[in-house]
């Protein structure tokens, strides 16, 4: 295997689990599905597994259970043996005929601890994992006989790895910084405790405790990870929730002693999401991929990934009955080394290169395979490259060489034909000439631009806008803008566009998931006015808070470059200056990038650096960067980071972590319709 990285720790994790899988059955929940699919492949599973009548299992109350023919059962699970998750357990196994169940959690003992209210200091004495071994009495009960095999274990499934620069947590995939409003809901839970006054008062101990078990398991991941990388981490935040996050990786218990052996070093930086929605809405990435997981449906169960339409390859019509019958493809790649260069080549490069890029790779393949291929220069159309892929259609074993790189090339035909794409321009001419106006005039002037915009379902045509896509656009408005004075006028123009957002969203045939999330209905016949503009009057109270979101920033105040006579007004990403700062040959000390110390050494360090020379540690002191944005991150800003550092520091190798790969519509969701502060973790 090549030098540790995302990859090679996913995988390392699942030969864990392929060592244990001969003849079983597997159950898994959807984020260690996830952790599979990016970084090895469900075939690599079912080979480890060997017998064709064994099953993959979604793991779930209504799982089916093993037959008498099938005695041995292996559970992934990404989450605490805790509450449902051990009622689901011993459901399964108690309608089946198992001798022998193997648990993998990708959660450590020592959270597992805490989860169970064991103090710290009786922790560290404790001897062996009680919790873990307690389960395994458990599930030999439940199997019927305390002579049948157990084994409880950790495997740190943290990742999903989509490239060698780039990995997911699909687990955390709704883990999401908090807002002002969060502040409220805080208070209003501690009524005999000092009120916060702000986000930057926020600490672990004004958590609830669900939350902070959810960071404590996020924590032991990263930990596991930077165990693997052999370093040592220094950690720094910015953002309020970043902060919390970053202080709890520095003080780590399990960690210390890993830290006091690593070799190498490396600067982990968590950003917070919520600093900069600008990026994750706006329509400015000039990235193929961004397009196809923007417009293509996702893959059910899946965070990351989307479903690509095969009927093409079949002989079947290509009609809506006839598309469920054949199994979708998919982006992740993990088991074909071409299909992934592709990939990756995607990844990084600007939508025009990767459609030719396309065309390139099925060209050589077809070639490889002697198909008749007819040579054509110029534009690539998708006309085009669907005459490529259709080369392969009657060709098995051309078909099963080059699976991988027909599924990218039909994604991307898909894609480029799709009603969707032709408006992604439509949106990004509309935030171009919000940039401008922002710039030229107030707040209310720009609402009452958006207005005419806002349209009931019976006046819509394709080029309009949904209520999804208006959410975006005022998101988009909110968080460019900023702070901003409030005054008559703003409060005038707000309450039209709440009333106009009101009324469409009453005149919808039927609500949209995320829009019954918001209203509280599940369907347009209950949904009243009033209910409605209840609704919008949310809405617009979180985007208050998102365009004032940056205020406690020093230096990262905006991420908006106002125009002259030269230059149209342009948006600077918040990632953008972050990685600046880091690499700014000055070296200033950061001032709202706060480095979070581990403990009494740090502190001891910080008193004698009164009376002597101590500089305090910096993000850019080391070989390797750890970028984690909490709450999201696009595939063009993790580009824009993987280029960008080499530029500024060379040497300097960046790993770009996040929850989760964003599109546009993600943000809505997490934004109005997820609740922060109580992470379901299922007890």
């Amino acid at each position: 295997m090549s030098a540790p990285g995302v990859l090679s720790f996913t995988q390392q994790g699942w030969e864990q689990v392929l060592a244990k899988v001969k003849w079983a059955l597997v159950y898994l929940d959807a984020a260690c599905a996830e952790s599979l699919h990016w970084g090895c492949g469900s075939t690599r599973l079912l080979e480890a597994v060997g017998d064709p009548a064994c099953h993959l299992r979604e793991f779930e109350p209504a799982a089916v259970g093993g037959g008498a023919e099938q005695p041995k059962a292996v559970f992934v699970l990404s989450c605490l043996l805790k509450g449902r998750t051990v009622e689901t357990l011993r459901d399964i196994i108690c309608r089946s005929h198992f001798q022998y169940c193997v648990v993998v959690t990708a959660v450590n003992h020592a959270v597992h601890l805490t989860a169970n209210h064991v103090p710290a200091a009786a922790a560290a004495e404790l001897e062996g994992q009680p919790v873990f071994e307690q389960l395994e009495e458990k599930l030999c009960e439940w199997m019927g006989n305390m002579n049948y095999t157990a084994e409880v274990l950790h495997v740190p499934f943290l990742l999903a790895p989509v490239a060698p620069h780039l990995a997911l947590t699909p687990a955390f995939a709704s883990l999401f910084p908090l807002l002002p409003q969060d502040v409220h809901l805080l208070n209003s839970a501690r009524p005999d405790k000092r009120r916060l006054g702000s986000l930057s008062e926020v600490d672990a101990t004004a958590l609830p405790p669900e939350l902070l078990l959810h960071i404590r398991c996020l924590v032991s991941g990263l930990s596991s990870l930077c165990e693997h990388l052999g370093v040592r981490e220094e950690c720094f935040a910015v953002g309020s929730l970043s902060r919390i996050i970053a202080a709890d990786l520095a003080n780590y218990g399990p960690a210390k002693n890993r830290r006091k052996t690593a070799t190498g070093r490396a600067s982990v930086v968590f950003v917070d999401r919520t600093l900069d929605l600008t990026g994750a809405v706006g329509h400015h990435g000039d990235n193929l991929v961004e397009k196809i997981i923007s417009v293509l449906p996702q893959l059910p169960g899946h965070t990351n990934d989307v479903m690509v339409n095969m009927v093409e390859l079949t002989a079947l019509q290509n009609e809506e009955k006839n598309q469920s019958m054949v199994a979708p493809g998919c982006l992740a790649q993990s088991n074909d080394p071409a299909a992934r260069a592709l990939w990756e080549a995607l990844l990084s490069t600007k939508h025009k290169e990767a459609v030719m890029e396309v065309r390139r790779h099925l060209v050589e393949a077809a070639s490889r395979e002697n198909l008749p291929i007819k040579m054509s220069m110029g534009r690539v159309t998708p006309g085009q490259l669907m005459s490529y892929i259709q080369l392969f259609k009657n060709n098995v074993k051309a078909l099963v060489n080059h699976c991988g790189l027909l599924q990218l090339g039909l994604a991307t035909v898909q894609t480029l034909k799709h009603p969707q794409t032709a408006k992604w321009d439509n949106f990004l001419a509309f935030e171009r000439l919000l940039l401008q106006s922002i710039g030229e005039s107030t707040m209310s002037v720009v609402l009452n631009q958006l207005l005419p915009m806002i349209k009931p379902l019976d006046q819509r045509t394709n080029d309009d806008y949904s209520p999804e896509e208006l959410l975006i656009l005022l998101i988009y408005i909110y968080s460019v803008s900023g702070e901003f004075t409030v005054d008559k006028n703003l409060g005038e123009a707000e309450e039209k566009v709440k009333k106009a957002l009101a009324q469409v969203f009453c005149e919808e045939s039927e609500l949209s998931p995320l829009l019954q999330k918001i209203t509280g209905c599940d369907s347009s016949i209950k949904l009243t006015f009033h209910k409605s503009k209840i609704a919008a009057d949310e809405l617009f109270a979180s985007l208050r808070d998102i365009a004032g979101a940056r205020n406690l920033m020093k230096q990262f105040k905006s991420v908006y470059v106002p125009g002259n006579h030269t230059h149209q007004a342009s948006y600077r990403p918040l990632l953008k200056q972050v990685v600046e700062e880091i690499f700014n040959p000055e070296r200033p000390d950061p001032v709202d990038i706060e480095h979070m110390s581990s403990g009494l050494t740090d502190l001891l360090k910080t008193g004698f650096s009164m009376f002597m020379k101590v500089s305090r540690p910096h993000p850019s002191d080391h070989p390797l960067l750890i970028l984690f944005v909490v709450g999201g991150v696009t595939v063009s800003e993790a580009k824009m980071i993987k280029d960008l550092v080499p530029s500024l520091q060379p040497g300097t190798q960046v790993i770009v972590l996040s929850t989760r790969l964003l599109k546009p519509l993600n943000i809505p969701e997490l934004l109005f319709a997820t609740d922060r502060l109580h992470p379901d973790l299922g007890f």
